[in-house]
């Protein structure tokens, strides 16, 4: 399984906001993620997609990717603090009060989503079992059917 990460530092908003809309996109297809936050209505949807598109182009450069962006989905999405601004405003009576400008991390974890490979039977075994749910749910309907048949008659 190819996976790579793209990390944006500094971004000047709260890890909190920002955690919000990596909750969107979390376990999603790329594509889907993509479309999610270009119609996610905060600000910091816009700097999320661009790296979750850095993203998806390191996973393109890396050896071994199969190169079917289709397969690819957010394995990880999350948004660290990072350091704050202080800054001071001025208050009545010569006072001051604290600013604190946060900034948040942003990282984003894409993998590849592994193939799905079909059952060979042997030639032998031309009906291929059927799971017992799906066994079950035939008797069911048969003893169904035989009951519904035997009240009218």
């Amino acid at each position: 399984m190819i996976e790579a990460q793209a990390t944006a530092r500094g971004i000047r908003t709260s890890a909190q906001k920002a955690g919000l809309v990596c909750d969107l996109i979390r376990g999603k297809g790329v594509n889907q993620a993509l479309a999610t936050l270009q119609f996610t209505r905060k600000t910091i949807a816009r700097e999320l997609a661009k790296v979750l598109r850095s993203a998806v182009a390191n996973v393109q450069q890396k050896e071994g990717f199969g190169g079917d962006v289709e397969r690819l989905y957010v394995l990880a999405c999350y948004a660290n603090q990072g350091t704050s601004m202080k800054r001071v405003r001025p208050a009545p009576m010569g006072r001051a009060f604290r600013v604190t400008k946060r900034t948040a991390h942003l990282t984003v974890r894409v993998a590849e989503r592994p193939l799905k490979m079909a059952r060979v039977t042997q030639e032998g075994d031309a009906a291929a079992k059927k799971p017992a749910r799906v066994r079950k749910a035939v008797e069911a309907g048969a003893r169904k059917t035989a009951r519904t048949t035997a009240a009218k008659a």
